[in-house]
């Protein structure tokens, strides 16, 4: 009977430790690769630094927002300026109900929405003669800018 609680206690110190053995094993490979992809992807991104015009143009109305969108296209194309858009971005919808009677008929509402329609150019490596021609553009009344520099 003794050297059968021999066994038993070597048998169970020996299996703990393949166990902890193989788990460290995984865990080290684990570890090592993403460390090595991203420092790769800092090095990409501290070398693509570029100058930038972000310029976001809103309007109630679609069709003179793209009819402005493609005058600053344009103007841009006409300075030879790699040009990234334009993008559509969602359309911001504002709802409103209103009561139709103002004592008597509580339950009977007008709903009436305004849609904000949103448009993204991005103008890589702006020059100086492109940011003043548009600074100096006529756009329709009812359509607003955004310029920023990134």
């Amino acid at each position: 009977m003794t050297e059968t609680k021999e066994k038993k206690k070597i048998v169970q110190k020996t299996k703990p430790a393949k166990k902890e053995a193989v788990s460290k094993n995984v865990k080290k490979t684990v570890k090592q690769k993403p460390s090595s992809a991203k420092s790769s992807k800092k090095e990409k991104t501290e070398e693509e630094v570029v100058p930038r015009l972000r310029i976001r143009v809103r309007a109630y109305e679609y069709r003179i927002l793209d009819a402005s969108v493609q005058q600053i296209m344009d103007t841009a194309l006409r300075f030879d300026v790699n040009v990234r858009g334009p993008v559509p971005l969602p359309t911001e919808i504002k709802k409103y109900s209103v009561n139709r009677a103002s004592f008597v008929y509580s339950k009977s509402k007008e709903q009436f929405e305004i849609r904000i329609h949103k448009r993204l150019i991005d103008i890589v490596n702006p020059t100086q003669k492109v940011i003043e021609s548009l600074t100096n553009m006529n756009l329709p009344s009812g359509v607003s800018i955004e310029v920023k520099t990134i």
